[in-house]
This record gives C-alpha cells, structure tokens and sequence, in this order.
C-alpha cells in the first residue's frame, strides 16, 4: 500500500483486499484499506460485500467505520443476508443498533431477537458453562433512577427520572419513540433504535424506568425479555395493570424496575426471575441505583452485581442527600442538578465517558427526566459532556377527567 499498490483490484473470486482482511478477521488490516481508499460496496462471487463480512467475523470496528464511511447497510449476499443478520446471527449486539439506526430494513424476526439478545446470549453462555456457573457480564448497565412525589414538589406535580449508564456508542443509536395504537395509551419511550421500549411514559398517566441488578439466581430460568415487559407495562391503561406485568412476570435475569403515575403513586421493583422485593419512597422521594436494597431480598439472595458496579453504592446516597433539603418544594430543575453530581467523577452519578473494570468505554448516555402528568418527557444525550435538554410530548397528555372516562365506559 505504501508503495502504490492499488487496493481496488480483485482476484478469481472477485475479492478485493479488503474483502479478504475482513473474511480473515484482520481489523487491523482493514481500517488501513479503508483508509486507503478501498471500494466499500465491492462484492466477491457470493455478493458479500465488506460490511456483510465484517458483521459475520464480529468486526465491531471495521463495521462501524464502514457504515460511518457509508457502506450500504441493507446489502445482500447470494443467501439473502443483510449486514443486520450477520450481526444479529454472530453476536455482534453493539452494531446491531447502528445498522437500525441508519435505515436497514428490519424483518420482525430480527426485531424480536434484538429485544431478547441478552437473555439469548447469557442463556447460552450459561448453558456453555454448565448449570453451576454464573456468565459474567462485561458490560454491566448502570442506571440511576428517581422520583419526587407530588408532595415533594412546588407544583404538585410527580416527576420521575433517570441516569442510564452504559457504552458511550448509546448515545449515537439512541431514539425517542412516538407511539400511537388503538385501543392503547399513547406512548413516548427512549430507547436504542429496534427497541421495544426502556424508559417512558404513557398517556395514561404511567411512567417506568429500569435500572441493572444482578443476583445468583441469574439466568438459571427461561422467562419474558426485560424489553418486553417494559413495553407490556407501558401499554396498560391502569397502574394494576402495570404492575402486574413487571411482578409477575417470569424473567431470565435480575432487573430494578421503577414505576409511578402522575396521580401521586410510586413503587420500586425489585426483581429476580423468579420473585420481586417491592420498595416504597421514603418522604416522598424514591431513589434506586444498582445494588439491592430490600431486606428481604438481601436475606433470600446473592447480590453478585457490585463487583462490577462498585459506584452504585454512594450514586443512590448522593442523590437522596441532594434532594432531601429541597423536598416539599422541589422542581425540575433540582431533578436535573441531582443528577448532574459529578462526586468521585468519573465514578459518579453522572458518569463521564471512561473505562469500566473490564476496560470497556462507558458513560451516562443519556438523562431522561420525565413529568407524566403534562405527558413531557426531556432528554439530555452524554449529560456530563451536554446540558442541553430536547423536550418531546405526547399529543394526548394524561388527564383525571379523561381516565376516569374511559374507566366508566369499560365498565
């Protein structure tokens, strides 16, 4: 290449370099085509083209610059798979939100194992493992969440909000989801682009958030994908409804799981697959992070997520204290602020991008602050990088007169 040699040509099976060093699975080699100009779209006598091969060899790198240099993303091979299958097909999970996010299309198979690829790869690595031994996950979701009561509030009204931590790539594939069914509340969700929901509210008058937990029972059970409950509990018109979707709901793997509605009604989750430890706000004010809290739940189970979480400890404390003094007259903005706490930065309540213990790239990828009785929800992207704030609404906000409607004529 440094003498001139050109990394266009192709051989008897119409393979370029750049198509061979991904087929090697030789990153390395393949960013440096890249950056000498190799054609990106080029396909060999199988129609795989770079992307298509760099997906199937779990080229997480190589993928991401070739789709940012603008490799086409809905590409077929002779077998009809497109980059989103091989990614979806060989693991490589990061990518797979990428590849949605730029207008691959997506058939609902692939959708639903977006939705479930956690529990499908944990199970299966479980299963690897044998039945005695735990997967260890390296790149353990963070989370903060809170919510302030209408009595703690200066406007009587219930705010409910949360940090999400995970890897900074988050922020580039991340959306907000406008969602409209009959027969259903409306509903705004933030979550990764292909997913069904995470956090959000509806025009009900619901509002969830869920936060990282992780326990010894993990992934000794098949159950429902936390994706999927989330969006069960946001498409329910009651708050019964809701919470029986997130109580009894089988899962594979430990979740927290914050619900409130804008009526004044807040209540923390607990969840291990097989059994949920419910915790109440405390004068108004409900904090949770990553680590279990329920007596009950800490004298039934293991909590083996500290060890990757460390910070989860002193990030529910930080927020509580911060808050407590402005209970009874707290706005939005002292949501925000709790939330931007940098103590012990860049282990802190709004995590900067840094590594994790496992030398992953993390951050606070977003701050979802959400009032469900106006049906607002704001969003600030790498909050400790960005303090701007996008505000989305929904067309149908919550309203008593309205609820109790709808209550009188299903009855």
């Amino acid at each position: 290449i440094d003498r001139g040699a050109s990394v266009r040509v192709k051989n008897h099976h119409l393979s370029t370099p750049l198509s061979l060093a991904c087929f090697a699975a030789n990153s390395a080699l393949a960013v440096r085509l890249i950056e000498a100009g190799a054609e990106l779209d080029a396909r060999d006598q199988n129609s795989n083209t770079p992307l298509l091969l760099a997906c199937e060899k779990k080229l997480g790198d190589t993928a991401a610059l070739l789709i940012e240099r603008g490799s086409d993303v809905e590409a077929s091979n002779a077998l009809g798979m497109t980059p989103l299958h091989q990614a979806a097909a060989s693991g490589l999970a990061e990518i797979v939100p990428v590849l949605i996010a730029k207008g691959a299309d997506v058939p609902f198979s692939t959708i639903a194992l977006i939705n479930a690829r956690t529990e499908v790869l944990k199970l299966a690595q479980r299963g690897s493992l044998g039945r005695s031994s735990l997967p260890v996950d390296p790149d353990p979701d963070g989370c903060t969440s809170v919510v302030l009561l209408p009595e703690a509030t200066a406007n009587g009204r219930l705010i409910h909000a949360q940090n999400w931590d995970w890897k900074v790539e988050c922020a580039e594939t991340s959306v907000v989801l406008s969602i409209q069914s009959e027969g259903k509340p409306d509903i705004l969700t933030f979550t990764e682009a292909g997913g069904l929901a995470r956090s959000g509210l509806n025009s009900a008058g619901l509002a969830i958030t869920a936060n990282y937990l992780e326990s010894d029972r993990d992934y000794t059970q098949i159950g429902v994908p936390l994706a999927l409950i989330r969006r069960k509990a946001l498409e329910c018109s009651h708050l019964a409804q809701a919470i029986h979707a997130v109580y009894v709901t089988p899962k594979s793997a430990s979740n927290n799981v914050v619900l409130s509605h804008a009526d004044g009604m807040a209540f923390n989750f607990e969840c291990a697959p097989d059994e949920s430890f419910l915790v109440h706000p405390v004068n108004g004010l409900l904090v949770h992070a990553n680590h279990w809290i329920s007596p009950i739940a800490l004298g039934k189970l293991k909590d083996t997520g500290i060890a990757t979480v460390p910070d989860s400890v002193y990030r529910d404390l930080r927020v509580r204290s911060l808050l407590a003094p402005k209970l009874g007259q707290a706005t939005m903005r002292d949501m925000q602020e709790a939330l931007f706490d940098d103590f012990q930065t860049p282990w802190s309540v709004c995590r900067p991008p840094r590594l994790t213990l496992n030398d992953n790239l993390s951050a606070t990828v977003a701050m979802i602050v959400m009032d469900p009785g106006e049906g607002i929800m704001q969003v600030a992207p790498l909050p400790a990088l960005n303090r701007n704030f996008t505000t989305y609404r929904l067309n149908k906000p919550y309203s008593k007169i309205t609820s109790l409607s709808t209550t009188r004529k299903t009855a």
